[in-house]
């Protein structure tokens, strides 16, 4: 019985040459399409995702700001300045467990950078040596500053390498090592590290024990940064910043309801909804994909009718002589999901190798920003799982599209379907 319906379907096939390849190229072309589109997506998600995780820090920033609105006695645009008792709360036992890696950065100060002749202008600012994770900073040459350097009050410094350019036009790298002059102070420089040649904002980082004992003995602070742990989703983490946010507003007297007197910056969420972004940006290409498939399944369904239409007479011969409607129904059903399968899975294949030419040709390009290469697409695939899921969609659509015409085939009346032409 299977061998009699593959062989007519063979030969239905061969028959219409022109039919079968024509409906063979728009399902071929659906899935194909579709393939390439969530490769493509793929590549710029990943793309999108690693450069941004070169900048997008897993920590929280605190700073003060200016607040909107009068308070306990006290006016509004009032400037907050956190100090070293929002540090000793912050790594409190409030938050044992929860917050840790608590790292406070000073007010920077501008100065004029000299070696010899050559001068550069210059922010310095005090940090500690978990800056250099939390801020993403990637060092060109050299290291950053460590635990020793706090400890011991060491005057030294880490420049950019744009900085350097300026100071050492020759070779940058050569100053490594070299002394350096900060309004009248000498440094060490330690390290330089890579920065954005269009970005003016390039921090000359000292110890923070060596800013605070040569430039501010205060206790004020100019941001806190910290890593977190226990929330994983955002309403987690809005709790744990309203929580948090609250507790410092009670220390610096800043109304409840004021949203500007207190600035939080939440790398955990930033990243998260990214990954949002990235889902809803997924889904959209399996809809744009999907609707591609749909011009093959109606391709499929309109080949069905006309193949039902132009066979009505032989269908009507097969009933008269006791075929049964089951029979009529299962050779146009396997008719349809023959050339889906088939066709659909050379449209599949034809999509992965293109996905991997994408790969070697525009994924191998790249923008150089100067402290960094962004790649156009990176890895620009799809797994073998979710082409094969793309390819048994298409099965199961196809075979829809032909059950319409096979039922159409299967209750037409021996006596009809004998006059028809």
């Amino acid at each position: 019985m299977l061998a009699d319906i593959i062989q007519e379907i063979g030969s239905t096939l061969r028959n219409n040459k022109l039919r079968t390849a024509l409906t063979g190229f728009a399902v071929s072309w659906g899935i194909f399409l579709l393939i390439c589109l969530l490769g493509a997506g793929n590549g710029l998600m990943n793309s999108f995702m690693g450069n941004m995780n070169e900048y997008v820090s897993q920590s929280v920033t605190v700073e003060g700001w200016y607040t909107s609105m009068p308070y306990a006695g006290y006016r509004s645009n009032r400037r907050i300045h956190l100090d070293e008792k929002d540090v000793a709360y912050t790594r409190g036992r409030d938050w044992a467990g929860i917050i840790d890696n608590v790292t406070p950065s000073t007010d920077g100060k501008s100065v004029v950078l000299s070696k010899g002749v050559l001068t550069v202008d210059g922010y310095m600012t005090g940090v500690t040596p978990a800056y250099q994770e939390q801020e993403k900073i990637k060092m060109a040459a050299g290291r950053f500053i460590n635990a020793n350097d706090l400890a011991e009050k060491r005057k030294v410094m880490v420049l950019s390498l744009s900085q350097a350019r300026e100071l050492s036009p020759e070779d940058p790298e050569a100053l490594v090592g070299e002394w350096v002059s900060a309004a009248s102070v000498a440094f060490r420089v330690i390290g330089l590290y890579h920065t954005d040649e269009g970005n003016w904002y390039r921090p000359v980082t000292i110890p923070y024990t060596t800013y605070k004992g040569i430039y501010d003995a205060s206790d004020r602070v100019e941001s806190i940064n910290f890593q977190v742990h226990g929330p994983k989703t955002l309403a987690e983490f809005k709790e744990f910043e309203d929580t948090y946010r609250s507790a410092i507003k009670r220390m610096h007297d800043i109304a409840p309801q004021d949203d500007r007197g207190l600035w939080i910056m939440n790398g955990y969420t930033q990243n998260m909804q990214m990954s949002q972004a990235q889902n809803i940006l997924r889904i959209a290409l399996w809809i744009l994909g999907i609707l591609t498939l749909v011009s093959g399944i109606v391709g499929v369904s309109n080949i069905m009718l006309i193949s039902v239409k132009e066979r009505t007479h032989e269908f009507g011969i097969r009933k008269a002589i006791g075929a049964k409607p089951g029979h009529v129904l299962s050779l146009i059903i396997a008719e349809s999901i023959t050339i889906t399968a088939a066709f659909g899975y050379v449209g599949m294949l034809l999509g992965m190798v293109a996905c991997e030419v994408m790969g070697k040709t525009i994924g191998a390009r790249s923008v150089d920003l100067g402290f960094q290469q962004i790649r156009m697409l990176e890895n620009p695939t799809v797994g073998l799982d979710v082409a094969l899921e793309a390819t048994l969609l298409l099965i199961v659509a196809g075979t829809l599209a032909g059950l319409i015409p096979a039922m159409k085939a299967a209750k037409v009346r021996p006596i009809e379907a004998l006059r028809a032409e």
